[in-house]
């Protein structure tokens, strides 16, 4: 049977529901909100003359749950424009509306009793071939499908999301026994294809995977600190980004998680253990204390750490009282810092003979042991573990490649040493002559089974450019960017650089990336899998630049930085650029001049110059300003004013948006362009493009007049700024800034409708650029922006 998935109900609207809710809106897909009838009026219902069987009342619920989504943070919808999707109700009145949804996913209160005699009643409704899944964290799966018909069981699974739904990437889906194998393949593919999660398939155990790793490593970690005499703040100082891990680390993760949440989990765990395991699974008693005191975390202002004006103290185990953060402060940390790469790091930690090696040792080690006693038991293959640890916890390195990273051989010798149980299956991979659990060949990664090594499965849609480069070479690199032939006659332009800001070395490759497409191939992709597509030009190199008046070299920055977005737009093959993450400054000029934008869903895009005291100087003021020209219907009457200043309002604000579909609102992306849902795609998307375009006879757009607003549209947008500048929103700086913004937009002193060169906007762009690096002010707003990484009101 051929699925699809084109309307979905979700049970229960709790923050999970809402947020499950939401991310199927955020997809396009429509969405059934239902929730339980109160019992009861509240007083406000009560005085409005309310009665409890007013359809306000009967689906306060979900409604009110629906209303939360727009305040909540981080925001679970791409765009307040996507609540239309969700449409609300009650278990007992719309129960009947479950037959037109192909999806129905339970997300109610964890109790096994409830959650049968819910399904008995979705049971009586659904059309056959429905498919039903719990977003359960840890009850049997099997338990809940017992007693039910057939078909019901045939189309039942586990999907358990992690909150927030919208930006964690885990789903870990749990067939059951009588699960139909075509019913779990529909919902891996579209799990990651239209869902855009990284998806494992794990067993029917408490807590399935990531739970149970990561419930284990932070109870360990929290008995390593009280046996050893570690404050919170010493053991989060080196339990976060410095191993790979969130910058949350141990104790804000748990704040932000909420103990009472984390006590559940922990405790379905607990109940469902035993021996020795069961133990490690118990909450140390100063943690059931704060429970009981309600110092929650994040959600009760106190918890591990309590913030007091500016200053963030920490929570002394012992005598519940709060002081100072105190952080490790050892030479391995020093060491580690110079060393290259994540492995090399945390090998170097982990081996010092200090308090830094003895507290990571003694949380790593039981955790690493853990994980291998359980492969098997908990999922099919050490892959879907290492994976669920990365992509539910947020671990740069799962269980055992960070078990790789500090060697094998070396860390079961030291837990010997220390009469440590050796897991079988890792005593006997060492005894077969094997010495890690993954290793690699020509580009492709394997890994340990039990018995040899297997090829670890990827998506074809899944491009890993690091592994893609060492199996097919790179056409040309420098030290900021690589041209890479990704196949099918479509080019990559990769940037490497450091936070992948442009200088003349990206330039340059661009400029060869161009040429070389035009002769050779079908189209070009500009793309990366850095943490961030790009924050922009090199400030460094500009403010240096411009405190020594090397003017000149500026000037001639500038303008190749024009003449390279301009060989973009004109190329004579498709330009797609992909970009993700943070796309900011010149990040988002490379792409306005594409002849596409492939963006992933989760896409911050913005010219934010303004911040550094500035102006867009590659392109950005004329291009966004023509983005917003084609965006317009052809033989209708065009208001110039109104569009420039919308423009003029997103750059002078330095708008960023929140995700793909808001860039669309604020047309850095047009009608035409596309959003990937899943990160891991965006390369492969954005090849695809390219060949459509190619296909469909693609042909570079045509050199055009621009009109302007002229003298007229400055004054209306001085204007505004004055207005701004007068009511104390904006300082003097700021108003110097808007000025030469909107002499450029709106064309210099020229009549209203005038049309001008391209070249001349660009010649605008260019000068004001120039003149506001040699200000003072900005200078100042530049380095406060390298040193402190925020912006300087001046």
């Amino acid at each position: 049977m051929a699925y699809q998935i084109k309307k979905a109900a979700v049970l229960g609207s709790g923050v999970m529901g809402s947020g499950i809710a939401a991310h199927l809106a955020n997809i396009g897909i429509p969405v059934l909100l239902l929730d339980i009838v109160p019992n009861k009026l509240t007083e406000q219902e009560e005085a409005k003359g309310l009665t409890v069987e007013h359809p306000q009342v009967r689906n306060k619920f979900a409604a009110t749950a629906v209303e939360k989504l727009l305040k909540q943070k981080p925001a679970p919808l791409a765009s307040k424009q996507n609540l239309s999707l969700i449409e609300v109700g009650n278990f007992e009145d719309d129960l009947e509306k479950l037959k037109d949804v192909d999806w129905i996913i339970e997300v109610i209160v964890e109790n096994l009793d409830i959650k049968k005699s819910l399904y008995e009643k979705i049971d009586a409704v659904r059309k056959p071939g429905t498919i039903v899944s719990s977003n359960t964290s840890g009850i049997s799966i099997e338990a809940m499908a017992e007693g039910r018909s057939e078909d019901f069981q045939k189309h039942f699974l586990g999907t358990h999301f992690f909150n927030p739904p919208r930006y964690l990437k885990l789903l870990e889906v749990i067939p059951t026994k009588k699960t139909d194998p075509e019913v779990l393949s529909f919902m891996l593919k579209f799990g990651e294809d239209r869902l855009g999660k990284g998806v494992v398939v794990a067993k029917d155990t408490p807590n399935f995977i990531a739970n149970r790793i990561g419930t284990y490593g932070l109870l360990i970690t929290l008995r390593e600190m009280e046996k050893r005499g570690y404050s919170i703040g010493e053991v989060d100082s080196v339990t976060g980004t410095l191993i790979g891990r969130p910058k949350s680390a141990t104790f804000r993760t748990l704040d932000v998680v909420g103990l009472d949440t984390f006590m559940h989990v922990a405790k379905n765990a607990y109940d469902k253990t035993e021996g020795e395991e069961q133990k490690v699974f118990e909450l140390p008693a100063f943690m059931k204390k704060m429970v009981d005191n309600g110092w929650l975390g994040a959600k009760s202002k106190q918890g591990f750490y309590l913030k007091e004006g500016k200053e963030i103290l920490e929570l002394d185990p012992v005598t519940f009282e709060y002081g100072p953060t105190k952080k490790l402060k050892t030479p391995s940390i020093e060491m580690a810092k110079q060393q290259k790469g994540l492995a090399n790091k945390v090998k170097t930690l982990v081996y010092a003979n200090d308090r830094t090696g003895e507290i990571l040792w003694s949380i790593l080690s039981p955790t690493l042991r853990y994980s291998a006693e359980l492969t098997g038991e908990i999922a099919d293959d050490i892959v879907a573990i290492d994976n669920a640890m990365k992509w539910g916890f947020g671990w740069q390195q799962g269980p055992f490649e960070i078990w790789d990273a500090i060697g094998v051989a070396k860390s079961v010798e030291k837990m010997k040493e220390e009469n440590e149980e050796i897991p079988a299956f890792v005593q006997q991979m060492l005894e077969n002559g094997f010495e890690t659990f993954y290793k690699e060949e020509d580009g492709d990664v394997y890994f340990y089974d039990g018995e040899g090594y297997k090829p670890v499965t990827v998506n074809e849609k899944a491009i890993d450019l690091k592994l893609y480069k060492k199996k097919h070479g790179v056409i040309k690199k420098n030290s900021g960017a690589s041209l890479i032939d990704l196949g099918d006659g479509i080019g990559l332009l990769e940037f490497h650089s450091q936070s992948n800001a442009i200088g003349l070395d990206i330039i340059q490759m661009i400029n060869f990336a161009i040429d070389e497409v035009e002769k050779n191939y079908k189209g070009l992709v500009i793309g990366n899998q850095g943490k961030n597509f790009c924050v922009g030009a090199n400030l460094a190199m500009i403010l240096m630049e411009a405190q020594d008046d090397n003017i000149f070299e500026l000037d001639y920055t500038i303008r190749s930085f024009q003449n390279a977005m301009m060989k973009i737009k004109y190329c004579r093959k498709p330009v797609v650029a992909a970009p993700f993450q943070m796309t900011l400054g010149g990040g988002a000029e490379v792409c306005l001049p594409a002849a596409h934008i492939q963006a992933s869903m989760e896409t911050y895009i913005g010219l934010v110059e303004v911040g550094v005291g500035l102006i867009p100087g590659g392109a950005g003021n004329v291009n966004l300003y023509t983005k917003h020209l084609k965006g317009l219907p052809n033989g209708v009457h065009v208001d110039y004013q109104y569009v420039a200043n919308k423009v003029f309002e997103t750059i002078a604000m330095a708008k960023v948006s929140t995700s793909a579909e808001e860039a669309k609102e604020n047309n850095f992306l047009d009608f035409a362009d596309g959003i990937s849902v899943n990160p891991d795609h965006l390369i492969y998307d954005a090849k695809q493009a390219a060949l459509a375009l190619y296909e469909a006879g693609y042909t570079p757009p045509k050199k055009e007049k621009i009109p302007v607003t002229g003298d007229s549209g400055y004054a209306t947008l001085l204007l505004g700024a004055e207005g701004m500048y007068l009511s104390g929103y904006i300082s003097e700086h700021d108003l110097k800034i808007a000025k030469k913004l909107a002499f450029v937009l709106s064309g210099g002193k020229v009549p209203y409708g005038t049309l001008v060169d391209e070249q001349y906007m660009l010649d605008l762009e260019r000068e004001a650029f120039l003149s506001l690096v040699q200000e003072p002010k900005s200078q100042q707003r530049m380095q406060h922006m390298l040193l402190k990484g925020k912006p300087l009101r001046n």
